[in-house]
Formats: structure tokens, sequence, C-alpha cells
């Protein structure tokens, strides 16, 4: 199967028009000659990390890194977030790239000289700052293919608009913010946007891997807060009760039915996952009501509309069963991220001609969602994984995304800026 798909993909490459093979190669010498300044650029955001809507440091220093290369900038937009316009020397298409800013209330592990050492107070409490996700990756990848891209600007055949983009990990409470935002401020007009790129660095495939999937890539992801209102009593007298901890543990187990027994898993998976119960201070009392909170994942917009319907009819009716009433507030957060096929066909190739077929895949989808979603909802968009956990290491061993412990192999970095560079040109000679 997977010789078919490359078969195919060189196939396609060979019957569209490409970036001359001497201005690949020399965007691609000129991106390995920036090789040291990328890694120095991610491992400074590494150290000074920001967290959703606070990139305030983060962003100054971009948006001078930019100035300095003679670009458009528009700054703050969406808070804290950054446009640059690269005007190329030919007529042609608006190409956006997009980089995400924010850090995680999360205190690194890692015994890195670079290693964050910043503190916050989150939820509250006090806890450490860190790029636990590799958006300091993602904006050094940018930074440096703007770099290259700008000392290259007559050779474009159109225009390039550099997103940095804050709060993909979600707005604080009470705030907007991320994609969203920035496109309810414009961003994607004035030039009107063709075609919007963009990756994520993966720390569990291997180093310099460039993955894909035509449609549904990353999930969707809403929220569920369900509360349960029963009838209290006395520990010793349950008869005397609605007891709403049985009934939300009824629930709870309903719910895992929709996914397991509703829903056909061959068009599609979904999760349910229901992560925070609250209900009463005392064991001896039993409380008038509980309240339920979780995460949903779809992959297209017909199975999140039928899903939603779902839990609101299981959670209602179950507690009407024992006599109790269920008040169900479903939060739609993030839109899956969903790559147009007819774009995934026609830019597949550039991934090709970066890596070469033996380091391309097509991948199954993941249920972890990306705000990147809210772009390709207004215009194409192709986003893809770039893999950064080195080959020769035990897999079993590599920390993942959001832990403490989440590493990168800096030598991947180099692949993301080709790869951005390879896609933009490529999309601007074939139109």
């Amino acid at each position: 199967m997977k010789i078919l798909q490359i078969a195919l993909l060189l196939l396609v490459s060979a019957s569209h028009a490409q970036t001359p093979v001497a201005l690949k190669a020399r965007l691609d010498e000129h991106a390995r000659r920036l090789e040291p300044e990328l890694i120095a650029l991610r491992r400074h955001f590494h150290a000074y990390p920001e967290l959703s809507n606070r990139e305030f440091k983060t962003s100054a220093y971009i948006v001078d890194y930019l100035k300095k290369l003679g670009l458009e900038v528009q700054h703050p937009v969406a808070k804290t977030g950054i446009v640059a316009i690269l005007r190329g020397g030919q007529p042609g298409p608006v190409v956006a790239l997009r980089a995400d800013m924010d850090a995680l209330p999360i205190t690194e592990r890692n015994a890195l000289s670079f290693a964050s050492k910043e503190k916050t107070i989150f939820g509250n409490q006090e806890t450490g700052v860190m790029h636990a996700c590799g958006h300091d990756g993602h904006m050094a990848i940018l930074m440096i293919v703007a770099d290259v891209l700008s000392k290259n600007k007559s050779s474009l055949k159109g225009t390039v608009k550099f997103l940095f983009q804050p709060a993909e990990e979600g707005a604080p409470e009470g705030e907007e913010g991320g994609a969203y935002l920035m496109i309810k401020e414009g961003v994607l007009e004035n030039p009107k946007v063709d075609v919007v790129f963009g990756l994520h660095i993966q720390s569990l495939l291997p180093s310099g891997k460039l993955c894909y999937r035509p449609e549904g890539l990353m999930a969707s992801v809403d929220g569920v807060n369900i509360r349960i209102m029963g009838k209290g009593a006395h520990g010793a007298t349950p008869w005397d009760s609605v007891d709403p901890i049985v009934v939300s543990s009824q629930v709870i187990s309903g719910l895992q039915t929709i996914v397991s027994r509703q829903t056909e898993l061959t068009k599609g998976a979904a999760v349910i996952t229901i992560g925070s119960m609250h209900a009463g201070i005392r064991r001896n009392i039993i409380p008038e009501e509980a309240r339920l909170e979780g995460t949903i994942r779809t992959f297209d917009d017909e199975s999140q509309k039928r899903i939603h319907e779902n839990i609101r009819r299981t959670a209602t009716n179950i507690a009407e069963s024992a006599g109790a009433k269920a008040e169900v507030d479903i939060l739609v957060m993030y839109p899956a991220t969903y790559n147009d096929p007819r774009l995934t066909e026609q830019m597949a190739p550039s991934l090709v001609r970066t890596v070469g077929a033996d380091r391309v895949e097509v991948i199954s989808p993941v249920t972890m969602a990306e705000d990147f979603s809210f772009f390709q909802k207004k215009v194409p968009g192709f986003f893809f994984f770039l893999g950064a956990y080195p080959a020769e290491l035990n897999l079993s061993k590599q920390p993942t995304h959001h832990t403490a412990d989440f590493m990168i192999d800096e030598k991947a970095l180099i692949t993301g800026v080709k790869a951005l560079m390879t896609l933009t040109t490529d999309y601007m000679y074939q139109k």
C-alpha cells in the first residue's frame, strides 16, 4: 500500500509545475547556512516561554527580527500576534504560513543549559512555564523561512504572509484568542490569502520524517459540562435521597456506549472522556448535586453534531429515569484539522521533494486537536507533522507532548524549514 502511495505521489509531482531546481537548491543552501541560528532561536524561546495571550516578550523578539528583514509587520494582532508580509518580485497567489507561540503551565524537568526557569501563577497556584509542545521550534522554523525567502524575494511569484499566532493552547478563561481571533481581526485579508500551510513537531515520529493525511488529520475538540441535580440525604438513609453520585456514575457509563455502540467507527473514530467529577463534602452526606466535566473528539462535522445530540439525550434520560435532572452544556471549541483533499494531492509531492519518498508517510488520524483548523475553515489548508525523535532512541522512553520531560531532536528543525519553503514556492510556481 505504501509503495502505491509513493508511486502516486511521484506521478502527481511529475505532472505539476515545481519550483525551479536551481531556486530550490539556492533556498535549501541558504537555510543550511542558517541552521546554527535556527537552533539558537529555538533555544532562546525555550528558555523564556510565555503562556497564552501573554506572549509579550516573545512577540517583541519576533517583531524586531522580522523588521530587520525588511518585512511589512503588523503588531499586535489578536492581543500578542504578528503578521508579516513579504511581496515577491512577480505577481501570484498569497500563501500564509503559520507558527504558534504559546507555552504551557508545566515545570520543566530536563537538565538542559537552556531549560526554562520561568514561574507563574496558574489556577491559583505557582507553576513553571515550559514549551512542552514544540511551539518554540515552530517559531524558529518560520523565522528562518522568512529570512531565507526575504533574501530571495525577487524569485517569488506571489506574496507570503507569516502568521505568528498566540494562544493555540487556548485563551485564558474569559478571553478570546488564538486563530479564531486572528481571523476575526482580518489576518486572511488585505491581501486575501489563497492557501495556508502549517506544521507541528511530533516527538513520537522519527526525526526528519514528514507525515500527513488528506481530510481529517486531527480531531475537533469540544468540552462538556454536566450538572446532575438530585436530592440530598443522610448517608445512612440513601432511600431518602436521589443520589447524584450514583446517577453520575450511570451517566458516565452510558456516555461510553455512544462511542462503543452508537458510532460507526469504520467511518471515523470518536472519543468521549469524563476527566473530572465533583460532588459532596463529607463521607456521610449524600449531596444534592454532582458536576461532570469532559472532552469530546471527532473528525468531521456530521459526527460532531450527532455525538453532541447523543450526549444530551443520554445524560438527560438516565438522570430522569433515576428521578434526577441533568443540565448539559457543550462548549464548541476547535473544529477538526481538515486537509483539503485537492490541495493535499497537489502539495504532498512537495514533501517528497523535501526529504525523499522513503521519509514521507500517510498516517492515521490522531485525537489531539489544533486551532489551525480555524484557518482551514476559511481557506484551503494543508497541515503536516514533522518527526523529531532520534531514530536511534528507544521510542518507549521518548517523552510525549505536554509533559515535563518533553524533548525534541533539534536536527529535525531544518527539515521543517525546507518543507515550508518548498510548499510555498511549489504552490507559487504551479499557479
